[in-house]
């Protein structure tokens, strides 16, 4: 098992990105394995994530940066396989941050949280096959969605013609209250010019 995840570590800093590319010249200059480079900055950033101001932010940059910028080249490759697996991570993180929403202000109390959020989001956008984000959707979010589909279409429905009908109240205030916005707005064709037998008075 450890060694498993020894062979995919090293694996995933051998693949071809940005942040592999900034470890192999690193290592160039150093002479250090990358490897080693890998698990120094790793320590650091979680000691950082314990002792250090403004851990909430380099956790949640660890957990939007790196995706959204592998989500943007899946976008751009032809292949739809990662486009998959990224949108699978984009759900997990919306949920994770909506339940976060309301347990953050218990639990960032705790001295080690930041360090197990960051582990956390770490473990869902893993480059392996079944990675957290997957196996969330598969055994959690996949079979609630499947069960609730009907009745979560109906209230999205149903608040999608509640913004509607607050969108047209509003309109009608704003043309009530302003009864030339609504001719203005209405008015389409170019204003007419002068006639030319009047130019010459």
């Amino acid at each position: 098992m450890a060694q498993a995840l020894k062979d995919r570590f090293e694996k995933f800093l051998y693949e071809k990105n940005l942040m592999t590319d900034v470890l192999e010249k690193i290592e160039t200059r150093t002479g250090v394995k990358r490897t080693y480079i890998a698990i120094v900055v790793i320590a650091l950033i979680a000691i950082y994530l314990v002792v250090g101001y403004g851990a909430s932010l380099l956790c949640n940059l660890i957990g939007f940066v790196y995706p959204a910028y592998i989500s943007i080249k899946a976008i751009e490759s032809p292949q739809k396989d990662d486009d998959t697996k990224w949108l699978t991570y984009w759900v997990v993180y919306g949920v994770f941050s909506v339940a976060e929403f309301f347990a953050d202000i218990f639990l960032s109390w705790f001295p080690f949280y930041y360090m197990g959020k960051c582990a956390f989001l770490v473990w869902c956008m893993a480059p392996t096959p079944s990675n957290g984000s997957i196996l969330i959707y598969t055994r959690i979010i996949r079979p609630f969605f499947l069960r609730n589909e009907a009745k979560i279409d109906d209230v999205v429905k149903d608040l999608k013609d509640k913004a509607s009908e607050a969108a047209d109240k509003f309109k009608e205030e704003v043309f009530q209250s302003h009864p030339g916005a609504e001719k203005r707005e209405q008015s389409t064709g170019p204003q007419e010019k002068p006639s030319a037998q009047y130019s010459g008075q």
